[in-house]
């Protein structure tokens, strides 16, 4: 009985997820045309993170518990990386950051009905199955670093379905912040799956996130790509042993 509860509850998130959306768009549309350009964008980016996202988590009733945020600087450019359990965490992941970031997006979320639009306008779109989709996108995450974005990536590359606490982690997050010399900032979801029934359905409760302290990366270089990855596979399993 509550599998079936946590199914209709995960139901109805998604149909609500979609109407507030749905009714965002014109938020969005009127932003762009207030103020065109790249202030728009920022606009548009801060709402959907501090105005949106926490308004749908109330209304799933979904609280999220941040610890160590005060690491964080809201005016500092961050290479973020997180653990990825479910489709609820990119939600809670803008929610947990006081600042403003653009997600690294796979291609195929385009494709999704009223979301696919706010993905190619707000985040990063990369092709994994294409080297020079990749390496464009590396080109503009640098980019927008420089334009004082923070970026969000997931070094696991997409959804977590073993298991295992975590799947095995790709470089590009942690070679883009050597490259670019900004601070790694490492947000862990620690009880995610308690939250969606291990991607069952969903239920009511409290999220508990954890930001570590930003690794700085300015006296890194390639041949530290292997230790900072093991490093931040440490932080975030110790944490999700807690």
């Amino acid at each position: 009985m509550k599998m079936l509860l946590y199914k209709i509850w995960a139901a109805y998130a998604v149909i609500l997820f979609l109407l507030l959306m749905l009714v965002s768009l014109p938020v969005v549309a009127f932003t762009m045309i207030l103020t065109p350009g790249p202030r728009a964008l920022r606009n548009n980016i801060w709402y959907l993170h501090h105005v949106f996202t926490p308004t749908f988590l109330a209304l799933v009733g979904i609280r999220v518990r941040v610890e160590g945020q005060h690491h964080l600087d809201p005016k500092q450019s961050y290479v973020i990386v997180g653990n990825h359990r479910s489709s609820l965490d990119f939600i809670v992941n803008a929610h947990a950051f006081p600042g403003i970031f653009r997600f690294l997006a796979k291609q195929e979320l385009q494709k999704i009905p009223i979301f696919g639009f706010v993905v190619r306008k707000m985040c990063l779109i990369v092709d994994r199955r294409s080297a020079i989709s990749r390496a464009r996108s590396v080109v503009v995450m640098k980019q927008n670093l420089a334009e004082g974005y923070s970026i969000f990536i997931y070094p696991e590359g997409s959804r977590n379905k073993s298991d295992e606490p975590l799947a095995t982690f790709y470089d590009g997050a942690f070679r883009i912040a050597i490259q670019t010399k900004a601070p790694l900032a490492v947000q862990t979801l620690v009880n995610i799956h308690n939250i969606t029934a291990n991607g069952a359905g969903l239920r009511p409760g409290t999220v508990r996130v954890v930001w570590e302290e930003p690794i700085q990366t300015k006296d890194m270089g390639s041949d530290d790509i292997q230790g900072l990855k093991t490093l931040v596979e440490e932080k975030m399993r110790m944490r999700l042993k807690s």
